[in-house]
């Protein structure tokens, strides 16, 4: 005979931790990190405080599962990167890195920011990434794939590129959440274009 599942896990397929990791996430995606706390977590989820513990050797490894599926669930819902070689010229391909990596940055840098003062649900955020997963990592791999594709230059400083594209990415969230109004309007299309053209083309005469 199987076991009896949970109250609050009835009509539903995911176990007792997935159904708890779901509802932090949920709870990230709506309120973010600030003041997240394991007993908002626990009736949220409709069990009891203690229950978590059972299944996450503390609230931190918890938030960080729930902060890595929040992460996924944005990256799902943006849409396709392209890859290397693929049709387009590399170009429009960076255009696309940049729209998307400030959209991104967008929807997640804000439950990031709640926990500043939390290392331990950063460091195990940190150990559960898979590399190559993440949008910087993915931007460095195209990149490196196009100058082996030939299609940008032998030798191109493809560090300096994606420090240059993620940090304009950054830096269009971060001044919002930092200084507010004082906050540089919204990246126009024109902005990225000129980004783009700066990465490819340079600035020297």
């Amino acid at each position: 005979m199987s076991p009896r599942k949970a109250p609050a896990l009835r009509g539903s397929d995911l176990s007792l931790r997935d159904h708890l990791v779901a509802t932090a996430e949920r709870l990230i995606a709506e309120h973010g990190t600030t003041g997240l706390t394991v007993r908002t977590i626990a009736r949220e989820a409709g069990v009891a405080d203690g229950v978590l513990y059972n299944h996450f050797a503390d609230k931190e490894e918890l938030l960080a599962l729930a902060l890595r599926a929040h992460v996924r669930t944005v990256g799902r819902g943006l849409g396709e990167l392209p890859g290397p070689g693929a049709p387009g010229s590399v170009r429009e391909h960076l255009r696309a890195y940049v729209v998307y990596g400030i959209a991104f940055h967008k929807a997640v840098l804000p439950a990031f920011a709640g926990l500043v003062g939390q290392p331990k649900v950063l460091s195990a955020f940190a150990a559960i990434s898979v590399p190559g997963e993440d949008w910087r990592d993915r931007l460095h791999g195209y990149l490196r794939a196009e100058v082996e594709l030939g299609r940008l230059a032998p030798g191109a400083k493809v560090d300096a590129a994606a420090a240059m594209i993620a940090g304009v990415c950054h830096e269009a969230v971060l001044a919002r959440l930092l200084y507010d109004v004082a906050a540089p309007p919204e990246p126009t299309a024109e902005f990225v274009d000129d980004l783009v053209g700066t990465v490819l083309d340079g600035i020297g005469p």
